[in-house]
């Protein structure tokens, strides 16, 4: 790759970046409801940019289960989770992010546990109210914390078996309009998770990032049954 394609490789991958985050932001807001048709043409008007870093952004989406796309009929905004499916992806995230955990410790160096402190620091300093641009500080360090700990196990296929999972923009869209509610307990997880990998004790690692899992599920369950609840209409 000569130098001129290179640049322009990275300039592409970048405006494709910016544009997922901009319909992300859309998607977690809920100004794009379920079911709402997504353009590829449309959108690259509206954001003003070439169809391409839209079309590699939907794509993107689509993995996460946020977007899906039909024969014939493009992209859409895919419904909210049910409560079954989320339980059901907390159990997935439950079997395979204690076994990266685990793997991870064993790996760990200073490096690795400097950047594990620096996202819980984020964490514990950033926002979490109502709209995603409020919280959005708040889920990018929490999503950094356990990618961090996917890609240090080493193996490109766990990586990818957590990307394809998407459970935190599935679990982090329920709290459009409410903010986060379990800030406090997810970070004193994190910490715990850190103290384990800071001891080099790698079943204790795993253990809590079970724990870690598996009160997020219990919350994400309660928050999905908030979020299924009929708002009270305007008098």
């Amino acid at each position: 790759m000569d130098q001129d394609a290179g640049r322009a490789w990275v300039q592409r991958s970048v405006l494709a970046d910016q544009v997922y985050k901009e319909i992300l932001a859309r998607l977690m807001d809920g100004k794009l409801e379920s079911g709402d048709p997504l353009s590829i043409d449309g959108t690259a008007r509206e954001l003003g940019v070439s169809p391409t870093p839209v079309r590699e952004a939907l794509a993107r989406l689509e993995s996460t289960g946020l977007v899906v796309r039909a024969a014939l009929r493009g992209y859409r905004v895919a419904p909210m989770l049910s409560q079954a499916e989320l339980m059901d992806l907390m159990a997935a995230r439950l079997l395979l992010e204690p076994h990266n955990a685990e793997l991870a410790c064993t790996r760990a160096d200073d490096a690795f546990l400097g950047a594990l402190e620096a996202s819980i620091d984020e964490l514990r300093q950033a926002p979490n109210g109502p709209q995603f641009s409020d919280y959005r500080s708040y889920w990018e360090a929490d999503e950094r914390f356990h990618r961090l700990i996917a890609e240090h196990t080493g193996n490109k296929f766990l990586v990818a078996a957590y990307d394809s999972l998407g459970g935190h923009v599935h679990r982090f869209r329920l709290f459009g309009g409410t903010g986060v509610r379990d800030a406090r307990s997810a970070i004193e997880e994190h910490a715990l998770i850190l103290d384990a990998m800071r001891r080099g004790n790698a079943g204790a690692a795993r253990e809590a990032m079970a724990a870690h899992i598996g009160g997020v599920r219990s919350r994400a369950a309660q928050e999905s049954e908030l979020a299924a609840r009929p708002r009270p209409q305007p008098a």
